[in-house]
């Protein structure tokens, strides 16, 4: 009795396949709006770049639209419709901090990944007081002396801090965290000497360790980065196997069609590998990955399953 529905079952999916098919070899037809943190942060030259480098291929304007932080951008994104026309640049905080708060978005459920514009290394330091030259040092300092070194993090859950708390449990070591209100006041205790180590961008951290107010380690990322000239990695130095960076992601709605997400990858990472663009993102303590969708997608999941294991067996909480 069913087979009377069937050509009008089928009649109905061609129909929306057409259309699907004809919306997407239209886009775009309007003006891209690219939502992303306040103005004048990181967040907000990574979109600029990229809005710059897209709006000519793409044939239409690209309007940065800055909001407060990037749950506010994120939430926006999550609710809009599923066209192409309203995309989300972020950071790894935006997803990595689900593991302490709720949020009105889920970060694999809501959106479609478009690609990995870049990332950001860490650097391991030290004052200068504290006895060692190399990771493994700190690692043997660190067993030697259970619980009496401190590291000072910008925040409860941040890159600062879930680096530390990912060290400490690899290398099976003991270290106090002291967390500061911003990155500035945890590098002020480092440097006067309140804390022994800290974990913080190389471009915050270098002009420290050229003056002799610093001692840097170590890398934070899988392999050598020009980002820090010179420094070995975690990993090569005493931590087989640790990595983090954080990232910045390109992202639509969930469900967006195939072909609008393909045709945003391929501009993003055309205009990404320019000599011009790396240079810029270089210049502002950046490196340029312009990966495929599915690799962004793949670091997200991997990210929340490394870091929510650490944020577990360390029983952090955000108050």
């Amino acid at each position: 009795m069913y087979t009377h529905f069937f050509p009008a079952a089928s009649v109905l999916v061609m129909t929306l396949f057409a259309s699907v098919v004809a919306h997407t070899q239209d886009y775009p037809n309007k003006p891209i709006r690219i939502i992303t943190t306040a103005a004048g942060g990181g967040g907000d030259f990574t979109t600029r770049q990229v809005a710059q480098g897209i709006t000519g291929p793409i044939g239409q304007p690209i309007i940065v639209d800055n909001r407060a932080t990037g749950f506010v951008a994120a939430e926006a994104v999550s609710k809009a419709p599923a066209d192409g026309y309203t995309l989300l640049v972020t950071g790894s905080a935006v997803w990595l901090s689900t593991l302490f708060r709720s949020v009105p978005y889920d970060i694999n459920r809501d959106f479609a990944s478009i690609t990995i514009i870049e990332f950001t290394p860490s650097v391991f330091a030290v004052h200068p007081s504290v006895p060692v030259k190399s990771v493994k040092e700190l690692i043997a300092l660190a067993k030697a002396r259970p619980g009496e070194l401190s590291y000072g993090s910008d925040a409860i859950g941040g890159r600062g801090h879930l680096g530390v708390e990912l060290f400490k449990s690899m290398a099976g070591v003991n270290i106090l965290h002291v967390p500061y209100k911003g990155s500035a006041a945890a590098n002020n205790a480092v440097l006067g000497g309140e804390v022994q180590i800290v974990l913080n961008d190389p471009g915050v951290l270098l002009p420290h360790a050229k003056a002799g107010r610093l001692r840097l380690l170590a890398v934070s990322t899988a392999a050598p980065t020009a980002l820090a000239p010179g420094l070995p990695t975690v990993a090569a130095t005493g931590l087989p196997g640790y990595e983090l960076e954080g990232i910045t992601g390109f992202f639509a709605p969930a469900k967006t069609p195939a072909a609008i997400i393909n045709r945003l990858n391929q501009e993003t990472v055309r205009a990404l590998n320019t000599p011009e663009v790396r240079e810029r993102f270089l210049a502002a303590s950046v490196q340029v990955v312009a990966s495929t969708p599915e690799q962004l997608s793949d670091r997200v999941k991997s990210d929340l399953a490394k870091f929510g294991k650490v944020v577990k067996d360390a029983g952090i909480k955000v108050e």
